[in-house]
């Protein structure tokens, strides 16, 4: 997750997107479209800036707001894709275009989570290519976990499980990818409050440097970091004194503007961002 990204899928907002029921979405205000379609363009621009290709998904996707945040409806492994089933019923139906749209790109799919299993990709965190860490949360249940195992067993990936607290219940939106991202091989951003115990000792036990998103900062999303490479970075405007902080341990930090597309929405650079290639990855 931290190795330099080469290729990257995103999609555009759609008129999808101005929800005339933030509450619904669970968004705190109804996004302004052409504002939101000017931050998303600031941001592709940002990630071309620093030599990414960038893959557009512009299917059809009607009354499918979240769809801009392409990280959650699949998880990219080096055989191919696997297809989420999102715990959100008002998102289903974007993990179906995802897979139109990678295998369209000669990304095969490696495997469906299928019946009542429910997974987001926002849940997912790969500690190492053959460690897959997966939040247990209102949105990835059991079963989810339970097919993830039998898909990935034979590609010789551990999955293991890090339950997640309620906080403000099933109503928000609180993934794994909201309290921690991974940096470089041994450097981790991270809200201790929330963190699980156990992940939190692994992640000592591993070696990583932790960088402390404080309080204040975890409302504007401060753990959501896109690493563009090792200590290479991408941050949502609105947590300086997190990015005070990866700037003192070496990181490289871009920020893009985030108003419409993020801090309304509740979804940061890697929600917004789908890696499907990274240096010594398969692509």
């Amino acid at each position: 997750m931290w190795t330099p990204l080469r290729r990257v899928l995103v999609r555009t907002p759609t008129a999808s997107f101005a929800v005339s029921d933030p509450d619904d979405w669970g968004y705190s205000a109804r996004p302004d479209l052409p504002a939101a379609r000017a931050e998303h363009a600031r941001l592709v621009g940002l990630l071309e800036s620093a030599g990414v290709e960038v893959l557009h998904h512009d299917a059809e996707l009607p009354e499918l707001a979240d769809s801009i945040f392409v990280y959650d409806g699949v998880l990219i492994t080096d055989g191919g894709a696997v297809v989420l089933r999102p715990g959100k019923e008002a998102r289903r139906g974007e993990e179906l275009g995802l897979a139109n749209r990678l295998e369209d790109l000669g990304v095969p799919i490696l495997g469906r989570i299928r019946d009542e299993a429910t997974v987001e990709g926002g849940d997912l965190l790969w500690l190492d290519p053959g460690h897959l860490v997966v939040g247990r949360s209102f949105r990835t249940n059991g079963e989810g976990l339970r097919q993830l195992r039998e898909i990935l067993g034979p590609q010789g990936v551990e999955v293991s499980e890090a339950h997640l607290p309620v906080h403000s219940g099933s109503g928000h939106c609180l993934h794994l990818l909201s309290l921690v991202s991974l940096l470089d091989r041994d450097l981790a951003v991270v809200y201790p409050p929330l963190l699980p115990v156990p992940l939190w000792l692994e992640l000592r036990r591993r070696g990583f440097q932790i960088v402390e998103v404080p309080d204040e900062e975890f409302a504007t999303q401060g753990p959501n970091v896109l690493a563009l490479g090792p200590r290479r970075v991408v941050v949502l405007d609105g947590s300086p004194q997190t990015r005070r902080r990866l700037e003192s341990v070496g990181c490289q930090v871009q920020s893009y503007r985030g108003d419409e597309i993020s801090h309304k929405a509740e979804g940061g650079p890697t929600c917004l961002t789908l890696p499907i290639h990274r240096a010594g990855a398969t692509p």
